[in-house]
């Protein structure tokens, strides 16, 4: 399957979650089989030769993505959430959002110091989310080999920032705009 066909299967909503913001919707290309396979083995491609030792996930697609990746890969998932869905000791970090804060966190001790991971979300934006996430795996003695998404929209630097701050990052699928 080619990368124009995996792009075709992402949805494009128009003006959500407001006004002249284009949402690319990944869950019509996660409905397709033929394209959610072709999507986890380009992933696969790119994060086998890395080793990892755990892929971690961030709240809420990439736990789709992340967990299918952990599968092929035969690693060990695990989920970065906001706060409070976690149950038992968790470790957390604040970030900045455009109009607030929010909180990331994950379970006490599932990041080990010295473990390797790879950190994956459907898509990247701004970087905020993945960038804090990072950070807290990194606060934890983690090293993050890599950031891998299934879309970039590279308008809204996110992958940038993501390198800027040492963070090796790759996307399968790339949509110019917001």
């Amino acid at each position: 399957m080619s990368r124009d066909t995996l792009t075709a299967l992402v949805r494009t909503i128009p003006d959500f979650p407001k006004p002249g913001i284009q949402f690319r919707d990944i869950t019509t290309l996660l409905a397709d089989g033929e394209g959610l396979r072709e999507l986890v083995e380009r992933l696969v491609a790119i994060a086998r030769p890395l080793d990892a030792d755990l892929i971690v996930g961030i709240e809420a697609r990439g736990f789709i993505l992340g967990a299918a990746l952990a599968t092929a890969l035969g690693k060990g998932f695990v989920p970065v959430r906001k706060a409070g869905k976690l149950p038992g000791p968790t470790v957390g970090i604040d970030y900045v959002l455009e109009y607030g804060t929010d909180r990331l966190e994950l379970h006490e001790g599932q990041a080990p110091v010295g473990s390797r991971v790879i950190l994956i979300d459907d898509l990247i934006a701004t970087g905020g989310t993945a960038i804090a996430a990072a950070q807290l795996l990194q606060e934890q003695g983690a090293s993050v080999l890599m950031a891998l998404f299934a879309i970039d929209l590279p308008d809204l630097g996110g992958m940038a920032a993501l390198k800027a701050q040492g963070i090796p990052a790759e996307a399968i699928l790339t949509f110019e705009g917001h």
